[in-house]
């Protein structure tokens, strides 16, 4: 799995008056949090936008004034007007215990039914994985050479080895669906027998 370095500085102070200065000063409140004692830190806004701004999934590894932790991003909350991040919520990882992490979803191959006119639609651009961090992916693939039109792929068919995807399995990931023009070349077709 990927990962990312942030440096950081830890915060004494807490409350409106000292959030609103860490603000001021483009800082970012954040806190990590699991398996031990939260910590209480701020991050550069210019040093967040990689791991913001970017459909990877990322291990977070911050320098907290010397002290390294390890996390994934938990929750990120916006202003209502601005799109400024007002604050940020990191869950500390271990090597030993299973991880929860949203990761991307990547499609390969030439699928059997847009060949045929159909057209390739994507519903899930990542899935919930929990698995140990040494067996996380950068992406999942997902192979559709043997779709044809109408089909669908969903969270139940897939398996990944060391990981438990955490979706329903009902829910789909991509499917062929019939676009009009395969629709009328199929009905030509049957007109003309």
């Amino acid at each position: 799995m990927q990962s990312i370095k942030l440096a950081a500085k830890k915060r004494e102070e807490f409350g409106k008056k000292s959030t609103k200065a860490v603000r001021k000063d483009d800082r970012i409140p954040a806190v990590i949090y699991g398996q031990g004692e939260p910590v209480n830190f701020s991050l550069d806004v210019k040093d967040v936008k990689p791991l913001i701004y970017t459909p990877n999934a990322y291990i977070v590894e911050l320098d907290i004034e010397g002290k390294t932790e390890h996390g994934v991003l938990r929750e990120v909350q916006f202003h209502p007007v601005e799109e400024k991040i007002l604050h940020m919520d990191f869950f500390r990882v271990s090597e030993s215990k299973p991880i929860t992490i949203d990761i991307p979803v990547r499609i390969t191959g030439n699928s059997e039914g847009v060949k045929m006119g159909g057209k390739l639609v994507q519903n899930k651009r990542k899935l919930t994985v929990s698995g140990l961090l040494k067996h996380l992916p950068d992406e999942l693939v997902v192979d559709i050479t043997n779709l044809s039109i109408g089909k669908t792929i969903f969270v139940g068919d897939l398996a990944y080895d060391n990981l438990r995807l955490l979706n329903p399995a009902s829910t789909a990931v991509c499917a062929v669906r019939v676009t009009r023009a395969a629709a009328a070349a199929a009905a030509a077709a049957a007109d003309a027998k």
